[in-house]
């Protein structure tokens, strides 16, 4: 009986090994897959790193020789350097960024993207390498006298934003009562405060600032400082923890060389740049 008992225990460990060991190598494998079907892999073995963004001053925007520049263009080129890649921008309205990185028409959204609960949703963030706010610039004329968020939130006030951006929902919490207009590009809604169709623009920090300073004669900063805070971050594509991983670290160590804050500075407290724009 004992010699049964010893046997029969003996074949079940045996089955236990060989199931165990197989688990083993199946997860394995499934571990190199994930790592090899990785985005961060992937653009090692082709050599780009393609970038979705979005122009708007000074994050993203056209020289003189239509060559892209800017602080996330900064960004994006030196975390393209630091992989040994090359990088390839690819502009995109705002409002399909996500849309577009989740198809994968880009490997990384490096764009001054606030990191909310609503878009983590849909793709995964790195930590924050930057803090920014929404701030706003006024028209001189139809916004004389106005110094605060109260002032603009009124059913005659129109206020003119970016589509599918943080300023949308900024606008709407602060100034329910406001009309807003909508605009696929920054630009256009600069445009719109400048002829005077808008009583002002409600945008990251600090970009309203350096149309005040452009446009002296029309413009004003009604507000002092930004009126919310937000962190900033790489958005990928959910599911691939390698590639935030590497992103993470990269980012502290960049942070850590005083790098970020050197080239934060020069396009967001200096004017130097302003001269190679068109």
């Amino acid at each position: 009986m004992k010699k049964h008992l010893s046997s029969w225990v003996a074949a079940v460990c045996a089955v236990f090994l060989l199931v165990t060991l197989a688990g083993v190598a199946t997860a394995g494998k499934l571990q190199q897959q994930l790592v090899q079907e990785s985005t961060v892999e992937q653009v090692l073995k082709r050599g780009v790193l393609r970038v979705g963004m979005s122009t708007f001053v000074p994050w993203a925007m056209k020289d003189k020789t239509g060559r892209l520049i800017g602080f996330e263009i900064d960004v994006a080129t030196r975390l393209a350097q630091d992989m040994g890649v090359k990088v390839e921008f690819v502009p995109t309205k705002w409002a399909g960024i996500i849309p577009a990185l989740l198809t994968g028409k880009f490997d990384v959204i490096i764009g001054g993207m606030g990191i909310l609960p609503k878009r983590n949703l849909k793709v995964n963030f790195t930590i924050p390498y930057d803090m920014t706010g929404m701030s706003m610039v006024a028209h001189k004329e139809l916004a004389a006298g106005f110094d605060s968020l109260e002032d603009f939130n009124r059913p005659n006030v129109i206020l003119s934003v970016r589509l599918g951006a943080t300023p949308v929902a900024a606008a709407k919490k602060f100034m329910p009562k406001a009309q807003l207009r909508k605009f696929d590009d920054e630009s256009q809604a600069y445009l719109e405060l400048l002829n005077g169709k808008a009583h002002a623009v409600v945008a990251s920090a600090p970009t309203p600032a350096f149309y005040a300073l452009k446009y002296p004669d029309k413009l004003f900063l009604p507000l002092k400082e930004t009126f919310t805070k937000e962190p900033i971050g790489f958005a990928v594509r959910k599911g691939d923890f390698d590639t935030v991983n590497f992103f993470n670290n990269w980012i502290t160590v960049v942070q850590s060389e005083g790098w970020l804050k050197e080239r934060k500075h020069y396009w967001f407290r200096t004017r130097d740049w302003e001269s190679r724009l068109k």
